[in-house]
């Protein structure tokens, strides 16, 4: 176990993350190497009244730390029980190497859509991804977690733990996790990729994508975003520098030329990327950006995607803005989650997402005038989207109220010195 403290060599790049938007100034970082190091770092702070906060790749920062930052970036371990169907991971495994252990056994996790999210704060805050529709959020498949609560002791949860139940939705403020192990599902490969557009023509598409994708199947989990691609080299020509709305699928049945063929026609296609590609290649369906930078986002679930919300859409639909509209439904509205639960009735999300340039509260005041026109259908926001720094009313929305009260209990249970944040 390494302690880097302010000035240090190495401090720096212990503490920088995937979001570099927060600004975070630990007085030290314990960089972890196993479970026996989250304790003692846990002790220390316990002795010296010192607040705690925990980073693997950092792309969910919400908040930076004065404190004790634990790093479990070095705990890498994955194992694979091919025979049970699961998987057990330390903290600091990304989706990328659960991806690439689990194919060697036919078998796949409820991995999002970058392989370079860290599994543990990706499944904490709920995260759901490229089969949510059929199989619902990550959470739903966890079997165990061992978390260091705040009294610094290693404990196993399981379902039907009241600590299980915090733990899955209510991120880090519980303790540090260290493991998880969850189910794995049989699935190797999927019908997947995007078909892109030129922004222009945002309008015809969005309304042909909303009439498909009330009626798909459950197989089938797809987006659709707005975004300004950089004229680099390494993207297609016909999309290359360009504003475009990329209609995003993943699915798991076998008939998918036939199913999309309604958004074909939607309007002039730029790029057609769809195709059947092993499970590994998930991450090139989203194409997320794999380097760190500055960004801040909101997110709005509704029940109904009306044409005012549309409309409203294309309007804030500019490209200092990347706009998501993720289909929900499916397991995610039937689904008994293990964890802390979400509206099951919203049919859909709306994301916002901008780079941070010159302050955040510019971008703030751009989002809200989208949000601002959706709240008269809005019923909440989801944890997962809450990128960058964000007012506790705000984290608080991404809660049913009646798991909030549940949650305030556990919290004093737990954490009743508040070492968690």
């Amino acid at each position: 176990m390494q302690t880097f403290r302010p000035g240090q060599d190495g401090y720096a790049e212990e503490i920088a993350g995937f979001q570099t938007s927060v600004a975070t100034h630990p007085a030290a970082v314990v960089a972890a190497e196993n479970a026996a190091d989250v304790v003692a770092a846990v002790k220390h702070a316990a002795e010296h009244d010192l607040p705690v906060a925990v980073q693997a790749t950092g792309h969910g920062l919400t908040a930076g730390t004065d404190g004790l930052l634990i790093s479990t970036r070095r705990m890498t371990g994955v194992e694979i029980d091919a025979e049970a169907k699961t998987a057990r991971v330390e903290a600091g495994v990304r989706w990328g190497a659960v991806i690439e252990a689990a194919a060697q056994h036919g078998l796949a996790p409820l991995s999002g859509s970058s392989p370079d999210v860290g599994v543990v704060g990706y499944t904490l805050s709920g995260g759901f991804g490229l089969m949510a529709r059929r199989h619902g959020r990550a959470a739903d498949h966890v079997r165990a977690i061992d978390v260091v609560t705040a009294d610094g002791e290693l404990r196993t949860v399981t379902p039907g733990d009241d600590l299980f139940w915090a733990l899955l939705g209510g991120r880090a403020g519980f303790g540090i996790v260290t493991a998880l192990e969850f189910g794995l599902v049989e699935v190797t490969e999927l019908y997947g990729g995007g078909l892109y557009f030129d922004a222009a023509d945002l309008p015809a598409v969005l309304r042909a994508w909303r009439t498909w994708a009330v009626t798909a199947p459950d197989e089938l989990t797809t987006s659709i975003a707005v975004v300004a691609l950089p004229h680099l080299p390494f993207l297609p020509e016909p999309i290359r520098g360009k504003h475009v709305a990329n209609i995003r699928i993943a699915y798991l049945g076998e008939d998918g030329d036939p199913l999309v063929a309604p958004l074909r026609t939607a309007a002039p296609v730029l790029l057609d990327t769809l195709k059947r590609l092993p499970y590994t290649d998930s991450g090139s369906i989203a194409s997320d950006p794999p380097h760190p930078h500055p960004y801040h986002g909101t997110n709005a679930t509704v029940e109904v995607l009306n044409d005012a919300m549309l409309a409203a859409v294309v309007e804030h639909a500019t490209p200092e803005t990347v706009l998501i509209i993720d289909r929900l439904g499916g397991e995610l509205a039937r689904r008994s989650v293990n964890g802390v639960g979400w509206d099951s009735a919203a049919e859909f999300v709306v994301r916002a997402l901008s780079v941070v340039e010159d302050g955040v509260d510019p971008i703030r005041r751009a989002h809200a005038k989208l949000f601002d026109a959706l709240a008269p259908w809005s019923t909440g926001r989801l944890l997962p989207f809450l990128y960058g720094e964000h007012p506790a009313a705000d984290l608080a929305t991404a809660f049913p109220a009646g798991d909030r009260a549940r949650l305030k209990q556990l919290k004093a249970k737990y954490d009743p010195a508040g070492r968690f944040g």
